[in-house]
């Protein structure tokens, strides 16, 4: 069985003596009242003094007596059986424990998790209002930005690393490994040749075969002595080499310079049936395929997802603790900027109104039953004893209050009622 909540040991343990002290002083009046009147009976009774004060005061001494009595009978009775004696109708906080704490979750949910009443509250307060003028305050933008941020740094952190790697394998890795990779690159080249996009490529091709040729006549002449004849002069390698070169570098030269080049045209025809083997020719699109396994099958692409993550979070987590970052800057000035429109603007003010209320109503209309449902638990899980205990622990001080008026307010209504038929009737 659960154990209610309550204050700190010092907090109990003042509250306890306070209480101590409060019975104490309602029970020593109650005694007071006692021996006054036993006091006035023995007067009258042993030494014969009929005065008539003393009629009056053994009147209110009665009175007040009976009235202290009564009400430290109703006070205990709520907590426990008044001198053990097990009387229908005490201990009540104990037996009714159970039907107090639905009672209390029907009061709350009728009364304080009502829907129109919440939301008339909500609208009355003015959030729109409130939340424009204080966003549009410089510091009050940069403890957005900072909550924004810690709140964000808190939430990577508190991400399983194994989680998040998980999720990119799924939605870029694995979802990337579905499809067939020929067609849509092969549409993707169709597409930028048809929007002139791969022109650059062609030009950039034609420049690097220049730039190759300008540095590469020791390559040329390497090559031709390899393949010259043994026996041939070395002044016709020299002028074999020499005029092979100047051809190559006033080709490349051509080519680089010349936009309808039949070199570039052959470069274009390659580019172009290159997009439509990857679309239709069975034999390319099965390499690509065997290219995309391997690729995916490679140690950096399958340690990409714990890489990725970490450098992400990092990135992330710095960004969102740096008060100077991009990232708190941007919420800083939206904060600023949102809060002005919302300021200026009474649609956007009556929009947001709107949806405040409209999810505090949705709130309220379907989570209150469950809130007021939690106090009815949360009771009915108490242990009877010391759930008495602790409530009486609690609000015992203030009833001992009940005792004393009952004591003080008896002894009164007595007096009253004495003279009343003294006046009457006379002795």
């Amino acid at each position: 069985m659960a154990v209610m909540s309550m204050p700190s040991p010092i907090d109990e343990q003042e509250r306890r003596v306070a209480l101590k002290r409060h019975k104490f002083f309602a029970t020593a009046l109650l005694g007071v009242a006692a021996v006054i009147f036993l006091t006035c009976r023995y007067v009258e009774s042993t030494l014969g003094l009929d005065d008539a004060w003393i009629g009056y005061v053994r009147a209110a001494a009665e009175a007040g007596m009976i009235g202290g009595l009564a009400d430290w009978f109703a006070v205990t009775a709520l907590f426990k059986h008044p001198m053990g004696l097990k009387i229908p109708h005490t201990a009540i906080v104990k037996r009714k424990k159970d039907q107090v704490g639905v009672a209390m979750s029907e009061f709350i949910s009728e009364n304080f998790l009502n829907a129109e009443l919440i939301t008339q509250k909500v609208r009355e307060f003015g959030i729109p209002e409130k939340l424009a003028n204080w966003l549009v305050e410089p510091e009050n933008a940069t403890k957005v930005s900072a909550e924004t941020g810690r709140l964000t740094a808190n939430v990577v952190r508190a991400m399983d690393p194994a989680d998040a790697e998980q999720l990119i394998q799924r939605a870029l890795i694995d979802r990337a490994a579905e499809p067939e990779w020929g067609p849509p690159i092969g549409r993707l080249l169709e597409q930028l040749i048809a929007d002139g996009k791969t022109e650059p490529l062609v030009e950039e091709v034609a420049q690097w075969m220049h730039r190759k040729a300008l540095g590469a006549e020791a390559l040329v002449v390497e090559v031709i002595d390899e393949r010259m004849p043994t026996w041939a002069p070395r002044f016709v390698q020299d002028l074999v080499g020499d005029k092979v070169y100047r051809e190559l570098v006033s080709w490349t030269a051509s080519v680089a310079a010349t936009p309808d080049h039949e070199a570039r045209k052959a470069i274009r025809r390659f580019i172009k049936q290159l997009a439509d083997d990857l679309q239709y020719d069975k034999v390319l699109k099965g390499r690509v395929e065997e290219w995309k396994q391997d690729l995916l099958g490679s140690e950096p692409l399958q340690a990409a997802p714990a890489t990725l993550w970490a450098a992400t979070s990092k990135g992330i987590i710095a960004a969102a603790e740096d008060p100077d970052s991009l990232l708190r800057t941007k919420v800083a000035d939206l904060a600023v900027t949102w809060g002005g429109n919302l300021r200026d603007d009474s649609e956007l003010r009556d929009s947001l109104d709107h949806r405040i209320t409209g999810a505090t109503r949705f709130l309220a209309d379907n989570y209150a039953p469950a809130v007021a449902e939690i106090i009815s638990e949360t009771v009915e899980r108490w242990d009877a004893d010391e759930a008495s205990d602790k409530i009486e622990l609690m609000v015992g001080k203030d009833l001992q209050y009940i005792r004393l008026n009952g004591t003080i307010v008896g002894a009164l209504a007595g007096l009253v009622i004495y003279t009343v038929s003294q006046v009457l009737f006379g002795s």
